[in-house]
């Protein structure tokens, strides 16, 4: 077996794409706190961007897929109801834009 299978405790090279797309996930997920981080910095006050609920429903898609390819409940649930109001947050924010452009 090679040993990049063994680091990752996968069988297979399809398993690993999984493991590659569980990281990915993470990274999305994890990178929108620096961008609301950067971008209260910016305002100098705590603001929350569109790109923070972009990432967080990316991020969120992708780890919501790898626990369903894990066939992990706990996950699948936490990361399913997250996606909810991650959607619901952009539909607000687009009504809002909406608002603002007819005036």
């Amino acid at each position: 077996m090679h040993p990049i299978l063994t680091f990752f405790h996968v069988d297979s090279t399809a398993e690993l794409v999984w493991v590659g797309i569980g990281f990915l996930a993470q990274v999305l997920f994890g990178s929108r706190f620096i961008v609301q981080w950067f971008h209260s910095e910016k305002a100098g006050e705590s603001v929350i961007p569109i790109a923070f609920w972009w990432l967080s429903l990316t991020g969120g898609a992708l780890m919501f897929a790898y626990a369903i390819y894990r066939w992990d409940p706990v996950f699948m649930l936490g990361q399913g109801l997250g996606l909810f109001v991650y959607v619901r947050n952009l539909m607000l924010i687009r009504r809002s834009s909406n608002r603002e452009v007819t005036g």
